[in-house]
């Protein structure tokens, strides 16, 4: 795969050229996994059938948005869980959990993140950070993550935000390993991991995300590791740094360029 899909729009951003639409085929059981990139942090993963959706946000984005979901919450005909891994609505999106709930059954998250979901009448299943859970044929772990921003707002340091309420996702599958560090800074233990087979790699150069500096540093950690490409192209923000990393950018600073990928929203990544 290729960066030919990624284009440059009228206000210089990043973002791909279409859309996959997805249609109940992604959703059946298959003999791989493939993992696919919703927009923004979403991910669709089907793990010979086991079906996960990560920070799904399929709908009522409270920004602009540069393109349609692939894949509307009415359409989506099944999953076996849905994971969060923090409270930001460009994660946590109330309005696309309500309405996958009639689907899913279990909505796994930090245990702030979980309970919240409670709150709001979903069946919310709460963990720690490095505690690991199954779904189906997938074990997902909990791994570390800093992005406790809200601490600095005065509109929303209503708590005192910790560390454990956000987090990442190490996944297990048949076919080999996921893993999303999740929004965050660069942690030690982000360049102490195995390496995996897949990471979904958010390369916002912001402060309160893992800065561009710091993605190549962990691409780099993990040169065999192919990189899937999030947190991009997907919000009409020109300004927000967390939403405008370039692919093409970052490949041209990593080793082995070509795990660079940056497939269109829809499109599968087979393991």
């Amino acid at each position: 795969m290729d960066l030919k899909g990624v284009i440059t729009n009228e206000k210089n951003q990043a973002m791909p050229a279409g859309v996959v639409p997805l249609g109940p085929e992604a959703f059946v059981p298959r003999a791989d996994t493939a993992v696919t990139w919703l927009g923004g942090a979403g991910i669709l993963l089907n793990a010979r059938g086991t079906r996960v959706m990560i920070d799904p946000v399929l709908e009522g984005f409270d920004m602009p948005v540069l393109f349609d979901a692939p894949v509307a919450p009415a359409s989506v005909p099944a999953l076996d869980a849905v994971l969060i891994t923090h409270i930001d609505n460009d994660h946590f999106s109330r309005s696309t959990c309500h309405d996958l709930a009639d689907v899913c059954p279990a909505y796994h998250a930090p245990r702030y993140v979980a309970q919240v979901a409670r709150e709001e009448g979903l069946p919310g299943v709460g963990h720690d950070i490095g505690e690991s859970f199954s779904v189906g044929a997938v074990t997902a772990r909990l791994t570390p993550a800093w992005h406790t921003w809200q601490n600095e707002s005065a509109k929303w340091s209503y708590r005192t935000w910790a560390r454990e309420d956000y987090c990442g996702y190490w996944l297990d599958t048949p076919d080999g390993s996921v893993w999303l560090p999740g929004d965050s800074r660069l942690l030690p233990e982000h360049l102490e991991m195995p390496e995996p087979g897949l990471i979904l790699l958010d390369f916002s150069d912001n402060e309160w995300h893992i800065t561009f500096d710091g993605a190549v540093r962990l691409a780099n950690t993990y040169p065999s590791a192919r990189l899937l490409c999030i947190h991009w192209g997907t919000v009409d923000a020109p300004d927000w740094s967390t939403f405008n990393g370039d692919p093409r950018v970052l490949s041209a600073q990593v080793v082995n360029p070509e795990r660079v990928l940056a497939p269109l929203p829809g499109e599968p990544v087979v393991l």
